[in-house]
């Protein structure tokens, strides 16, 4: 810390490789033209399109440049978003879900519980934040981003429909709100992949607007304009020489010689880690940082090392008893790739990559790690890529590699091997953390739940139930409440899958009574009485739910699906469609039922024809069609329909409709 006549003492005027947030906007210098012209953009178009290279600093732009100079009163704007997907959640207790909206609306909404957002869509989530006017009456713009887009568009093929599905609800919802604004902030590699996807997203209401790298006068604005206030300055000319050493890059020999190039831009990453590491190594009473300073303290490769090693180092003396080969050894085996990309880790409910989630919140302060909420899971990666060699380097651990000894290593593999679709090995190496895991309960019952998502996958249901019972065992002993609750509806969904909907019923309330306030496992309680033969019991609860959350969508489809089947079609109507856009085929088809007891039979019939196709062995599907050819007066169709519903088991019909079935065939003969 440094004080001085020259104004009171701040911490650290440089973020080193974070990236820059809102309250950084005091020492954000260096980016006044580019903040402007995109906050401009941002409010002016309906669609905003930010891009550039990875390293930019197109996060750092949107935080501390964007954002402060928005005007409260005239914009309401919700957090940064992500798109990317994943769940440290027992697979088994989340609904159907599209990947990026779950994503998006879990960082859009960071407090809010995951299961409730896991059915929702963006225009409903939208249409459920307050709308505000300004002192004159008109409406507030709002302003949401989504950050790191190209997580869209590098995902496995089989997600591809998820992706269109999530550019439909974002088209709709701009259609939806006249007053929405929209930024995209993508890497430039991936633009040809978005702009397919500007037409349908606002048409020519668009703009585009790319970032580079700082040139000499941004950089040196970005290196002296975090001073003020500290009580330190730059001698003329000393952020000059820092700045022009970070243009030139050594890209070999000649003669003998390293030849330097100058790239006339400086990277912003790399000041701040240059800038970072100088001032952490200044004698504490330079108050003038001169020349000489920048030669010896402002170097970016080995800044950037003995950033690494010196963060590594405290570390490792808090937490791994001074160990810092076996600290770097599970950062290189955890957060680097065997390509030598950054790899991600997610934290469970104590433990992240087998070791406990105090290590890494001590590495994310040092700024080694950093945490994303994902798909309503917290995801932990490297910092920055340029952390990637000074881990691999330093301490000579890349030999070890490939050596499994401990658990967690093995768990890691696992989850690598799940990731990778590689279940039989999945298996394997979480059996083998298992059998070396000792009396760790909390590693104990990771591995477990883990085991439970692999055997989920592999729908051998059974053995999902054991593993997730046995992690559910474990996190009791913890007092881990709300994991117990979410393995106990796991469990209940799982008992559904199988056709067994009483023992479903009977899990699901026990996990209610360990999360009472989780709507989404008393969404799942609703849907297994349902299906227990206790339709009047479900909208019971669901009417609760919705009384309490009037826009949890998973429970208005739920509740509209039932009344359907209840024949109360006014009000089936009423919930589903409240459900935009609506696109689980079992909501639609019990829509076209209400549809057509309300005697609009063309809407219907075009409705159940666009969701038969997908129908399988769905026996509500199946029956809801039946239902609808009876209502149009094909009793021929309606029977065989229903004997298709009385025979189909994914999922099997509920006992109270297979009644009506058997009427339906009955009926026919």
């Amino acid at each position: 810390m440094i004080s001085g006549a020259a104004g009171p003492a701040i911490y650290e005027p440089y973020v080193g490789l974070r990236a820059f947030r809102k309250e950084d906007g005091g020492r954000f210098f260096g980016r006044p033209r580019e903040s402007q012209e995109v906050c401009d953009l941002w409010q002016a178009n309906r669609l905003t399109v930010l891009y550039g290279p990875s390293g930019v600093g197109k996060t750092s732009l949107i935080q501390a440049g964007v954002l402060p100079l928005l005007d409260p009163a005239k914009t309401d704007v919700l957090p940064l978003g992500r798109v990317s997907h994943g769940s440290a959640y027992p697979t088994a207790k989340m609904p159907h879900h599209n990947p990026h909206v779950f994503a998006l609306l879990s960082s859009w909404s960071p407090l809010e519980s995951p299961t409730r957002l896991a059915g929702m869509t963006i225009p409903a989530f939208l249409r459920g934040q307050h709308a505000r006017v300004d002192p004159y009456g008109d409406p507030v713009l709002t302003l949401v981003a989504i950050d790191q887009a190209e997580e869209l568009f590098s995902d496995f093929a089989h997600r591809r429909p998820y992706r269109v599905w999530f550019m439909s609800q974002l088209a709709q919802a701009l259609r939806d709100n006249l007053h929405l604004r929209l930024l995209i902030s993508i890497r430039d590699d991936y633009l040809a992949s978005l702009l397919p996807h500007e037409p349908e997203l606002a048409g020519m209401a668009r703009g585009r607007f790319p970032l580079i790298a700082l040139d000499t006068t941004a950089a040196v604005q970005a290196t002296e304009g975090p001073l003020h206030g500290t009580g330190r300055t730059f001698e003329e000319g000393a952020a000059q020489i820092l700045v022009d050493d970070l243009r030139k890059i050594r890209v070999g020999r000649a003669l003998g010689e390293e030849v330097e190039v100058d790239t006339k831009a400086v990277e912003p990453v790399q000041l701040q880690v240059v800038c970072s590491t100088m001032w952490d190594s200044l004698p504490d009473d330079v108050r003038v940082i001169t020349r000489d300073h920048v030669r010896r303290f402002a170097n970016a490769d080995r800044s950037l090392a003995d950033f690494c090693e010196r963060m590594i180092g405290e570390v490792a003396r808090r937490h791994f008893d001074g160990d810092t080969a076996r600290l770097r050894r599970w950062l290189q085996q955890n957060f680097i790739t065997e390509l030598g990309t950054r790899g991600v880790a997610y934290q469970g409910e104590t433990m992240t990559a087998g070791v406990e989630n105090v290590v890494v919140k001590a590495l994310v302060d040092r700024h080694i790690l950093r945490v994303d909420v994902r798909a309503g899971a917290r995801w932990c990666e490297l910092s920055h890529d340029r952390l990637i060699q000074p881990i691999t380097q330093g301490g000579n651990v890349q030999g070890q590699r490939n050596s499994l000894a401990a658990p967690d290593d093995y768990l890691r593999a696992a989850e690598l091997s799940l990731r990778d679709g590689d279940f039989v090995m999945a298996t394997k190496l979480g059996e083998q953390a298992l059998e070396r895991s000792g009396d760790n309960t909390r590693l104990r019952a990771e591995i477990e739940s883990f085991l439970g998502n692999v055997a989920d996958e592999r729908e051998d249901l059974e053995k999902a139930v054991v593993h997730y019972r046995t992690a559910a065992l474990l996190f009791d002993t913890l007092g881990a409440t709300a994991a117990v609750g979410r393995l106990l509806a796991g469990i209940g969904r799982l008992r559904l899958a199988q056709g067994r909907p009483s023992e479903a019923v009977r899990e699901l309330l026990t996990a209610v009574r360990r999360v009472p306030d989780d709507a989404e496992i008393q969404t799942e309680l609703a849907w297994a009485l349902w299906y227990d033969g206790h339709p009047d019991a479900a909208r019971d609860v669901l009417n609760d739910v919705l009384t309490r959350e009037g826009n949890a969508t998973a429970a208005l489809q739920a509740r509209g699906e039932i009344l359907a089947g209840l024949g109360r079609s006014e009000a089936a109507l009423k919930d589903l469609n409240r459900v935009k856009p609506l696109q689980w085929p079992s909501a639609r088809a019990a829509r076209a039922l209400a549809l057509a007891s309300q005697d609009r039979l063309e809407e219907a019939e075009k409705e159940i024809a666009e969701v038969l196709g997908d129908a399988g062995g769905h026996g509500p599907i199946l029956f809801y069609a039946a239902r609808v050819r009876e209502i149009a007066g094909d009793l021929a169709g309606a029977a065989a329909l229903a004997a298709r519903a009385k025979a189909a088991m994914d999922p099997k019909l509920p006992a109270h409709l297979a009644g009506e079935a058997g009427r339906l065939i009955q009926s026919a003969e």
